[in-house]
């Protein structure tokens, strides 16, 4: 499979199918094959899937000096330029919405449509300040435990697939302490009034039983972009690409469509 430099980094990709390309980025739990449930899917809908790896996880190791999220853009834009890619959509869960809300305020050109799940995408608020303050402070390994990504009770009911979270975690080496800290640099935020002229087409996901950013976080988020709608999943953690597929690729689907 591909890879592209980036800011001296080589950013693992995989591009699936043909057709609207849809960009899937992973959160801090996961890497490119967590969209085991998703490529397969958009594919057979006539979408051309792409998946990568961020900067410092799985197939896309850097120095602990090269992990920032505000790098995180640029790694994008450069793996549609190399697969000649115009326009994309973009489906980002958790840390990946700080790859894809700054890329639509910077380059909304690029960006057809895009879908912010389980996470505030960077965005600057007295409550995401909080959430990432509680977010930081259970993370000292640097990585997103199965049980915060998860529902709660979602082990229980389904220990075979939490399993399997586990593991596909347990691919990525893990981040430094200064690269988590790095989320609360300036430089990694969005600010409200960098969205005063957007336009790009926004839907936020929230899984009411979300441990790590509650639905009062992302309604009020999404309320702050222009535009935005948000879908609520019942019952569903912070995983809602994961936990419930069927579900959320649907709704996506459908968002999509709208927005070709």
């Amino acid at each position: 499979m591909p890879q592209v430099t980036s800011h001296g980094t080589g950013i693992y990709y995989e591009t699936h199918g043909d057709g609207p390309a849809v960009v899937f980025a992973h959160g801090m739990g996961g890497n490119a094959l967590s969209w085991w449930q998703q490529v397969p899917f958009f594919v057979e809908q006539g979408y051309r899937a792409i998946a990568f790896d961020h900067r410092g996880f799985f197939r896309s190791p850097c120095a602990p000096d090269e992990f920032h999220p505000g790098r995180f853009p640029d790694d994008l834009l450069a793996i549609l330029d190399a697969e000649g890619v115009e326009r994309a959509s973009l489906v980002c869960q958790s840390m990946g919405g700080w790859t894809g809300l700054p890329t639509a305020i910077r380059a909304p050109e690029r960006v057809s449509a895009l879908v912010l799940c389980g996470t505030p995408g960077g965005l600057d608020t007295e409550k995401t300040r909080e959430a990432r303050a509680r977010l930081a402070s259970r993370m000292g390994s640097g990585r997103v435990e199965g049980n915060l990504a998860l529902a709660p009770d979602y082990p229980r009911h389904e220990p075979a697939m939490a399993f399997l979270y586990d593991r596909l975690n347990a691919l990525n080496p893990g981040l430094e302490p200064a690269a988590l800290a790095s989320f609360g640099d300036e430089t990694a935020q969005v600010r409200e009034a960098q969205l005063e002229s957007y336009g790009v087409p926004t839907r936020v996901i929230s899984g009411t039983e979300d441990q790590l950013f509650s639905p009062e976080v992302l309604h009020d988020v999404a309320a702050r972009i222009p535009g935005a709608d948000i879908v609520d999943f019942p019952g569903v953690g912070h995983s809602t690409y994961f936990e419930a597929a069927e579900r959320f690729n649907s709704v996506v689907l459908e968002f999509l469509r709208k927005h070709a």
